[in-house]
């Protein structure tokens, strides 16, 4: 003989019409909530790549020009093969060892195209230099600022400074003090 607790509780195997809309409601509450913070860090990760992206072009332009001997330019680029003149890097950049010196830098076909890089969208580029040039140890290199903003506003800016000596160091955009701002 079953007890009736246990037969009550065999019958009531699934949620009721209101415990369902109530789950459904307490859900969609919570993910309201998340969503700003989730933006923010989604907003962060873009702007840390593309800086590690920076960093890691600015670095290998210095290692490659003191391997080569020679002159190696940053440069924005919308094609990933020619240098952009309007100084724009919102589409993104060229990394080439260039074989003459030519100002403002234009990359021929024969020079060697060490990396190009797209900017995603989301992300904008600012710099306080239109190009950058890696020289080697004798001389000094192009020093200066680039700046990537989210477009949205939602989290401030990371720049990374080139010294005289070519080295790259990343900073948060307050450490600027509105030299240059998103």
């Amino acid at each position: 003989m079953t007890t009736p607790l246990l037969r009550l509780n065999a019958r009531r195997a699934g949620l009721t019409l209101v415990e369902l809309l109530f789950v459904i409601a307490l859900v969609s509450i919570l993910a309201l909530a998340a969503a700003p913070s989730l933006g923010q860090l989604l907003a962060t990760i873009r702007l840390r790549a593309e800086i590690n992206a920076l960093h890691h072009s600015v670095h290998r332009a210095r290692r490659e020009s003191i391997k080569r001997n020679a002159y190696v330019v940053v440069c924005p680029s919308v094609d990933g093969q020619r240098c952009e003149t309007t100084g724009n890097w919102n589409a993104g950049w060229l990394v080439y060892v260039e074989n003459g010196v030519a100002r403002p830098p234009q990359r021929s076909p024969a020079e060697l195209r060490l990396a190009a890089h797209r900017v995603p969208d989301g992300v904008r580029i600012l710099a306080n230099r239109r190009y950058f040039v890696s020289r080697t140890r004798r001389y000094r290199a192009t020093n200066g600022t680039i700046l990537a903003c989210d477009q949205a506003a939602r989290v401030d800016g990371r720049a990374l400074v080139i010294s005289y000596t070519g080295r790259p160091r990343a900073v948060p955009e307050k450490a600027l003090n509105g030299r240059l701002a998103c």
